[in-house]
């Protein structure tokens, strides 16, 4: 028969206290925001990654503040990343100096187009089925006497994927 925890004279073994502080769930956050990685807020702490796990278990403020951390990163950087791919405009100021003395100031709309890099990166990660690399075919060979009794021009066709 297994103990129990409600027999009599058992008594829980206490385990070691957890290093966790109320102070870390803010300094996750704060971190998260700048773009930190579990590794690097394991390290920021002083922790293996076991540990932080372990953490985001037991104190669900923690875990909250990671997640909301690493959402609002995460939004912000797929915003600026949609603006590169689409094109932009933004203000800018325009100094002119004459002997190290400002004496005019011009202000301006500079156009940044779209940055194709940005533009094949997100359709990549948002439609992989239509925009990955390499793209699947199936195809279907036929062997035996019917390859055989195939002209030249037949089977280029089926190589240009012209004719199954």
């Amino acid at each position: 028969m297994g103990r129990q925890d409600n027999d009599v004279g058992h008594k829980k073994r206490p385990g070691r206290k957890s290093s966790y502080l109320d102070v870390y769930a803010s300094q996750a956050l704060k971190l998260c925001l700048l773009g930190a990685t579990d590794e690097e807020l394991a390290d920021f702490f002083n922790v293996n990654v076991a540990t932080l796990n372990r953490w985001k278990k037991q104190f669900p403020e923690f875990r909250e503040s990671l997640k909301k951390g690493k959402a609002v990163a995460d939004a912000n950087v797929a915003s600026k990343l949609y603006n590169r791919a689409i094109g932009y405009d933004c203000k800018a100021t325009k100094i002119v100096t004459y002997e190290g003395k400002v004496t005019d100031q011009v202000e301006y709309v500079e156009h940044y187009p779209p940055d194709t890099t940005a533009a094949i990166f997100w359709l990549k990660n948002r439609q992989p089925g239509k925009w990955r690399d390499k793209k699947e075919v199936e195809s279907q060979v036929k062997l035996g006497d019917e390859l055989e009794s195939m002209s030249d021009e037949e089977l280029a066709a089926i190589v240009r994927g012209e004719k199954e």
